[in-house]
Formats: structure tokens, sequence, C-alpha cells
């Protein structure tokens, strides 16, 4: 009995990371993969090539719209156009103890 209550249990340990994996990935859609290949394509990429830099180039044309992508999302004083905002106070260095690298 304790063994099958064993097996279960390490059975579920198992399983857990599995599910919780397969639960991040969301499903892309079509019209996805034509935009991203579409930016990929204005970035210089050309797919339907043969080229004997395939990894540099695609890795180029990706880092061409990653940089298009980052700089879309700020205007032109700097702020970010994404809804987030920065906010706090200002911090001062705290006085340093007699104790202070002992």
């Amino acid at each position: 009995m304790k063994t099958l209550i064993a097996a279960a249990l390490a059975a579920t340990v198992l399983a857990a990371p599995a599910l919780s994996f397969a639960q991040a990935n969301q499903p892309v859609t079509r019209a996805q993969v034509r935009a991203e290949l579409a930016q990929l394509e204005q970035a210089g990429y050309r797919p339907g090539v043969a080229s004997p830099y395939y990894p540099a180039d695609l890795q180029a044309a990706q880092a061409k719209v990653a940089q298009q992508n980052a700089t879309a999302e700020t205007t032109a004083y700097g702020a970010s156009t994404n809804g987030s905002t920065q906010a706090g106070t200002r911090v001062t260095p705290a006085a340093k103890s007699v104790y202070f690298g002992q």
C-alpha cells in the first residue's frame, strides 16, 4: 500500500512541471506569424532566398525589428507609451555605522 502511494506521489511530482510549462505557452495565430514575417522582410530578411549566412542574417533582421519595436514604444521625449509610470522619493544614503566593515 505504501509503495502505491509513493508511486502516485512520484508521478504527481514529475507531471507537475510538464503541466505548468504547457500552460505558459499560448498559441500564436496565423495573422501574428504573418505580421512577424512582414516585419522581418522589411528589416531585410529574405526567407525564400538560399543564403550561406542563414543564421546570421535572420538574427540581424530580428535585432533590427526588436530595436524598431523598442524605439516605437518611446516618444520623442523618452517617456514610455505603454502605460507604465515611475514614481517615488529620493533615496539618501544612510550614515555609516561605527561598526561598518567589522
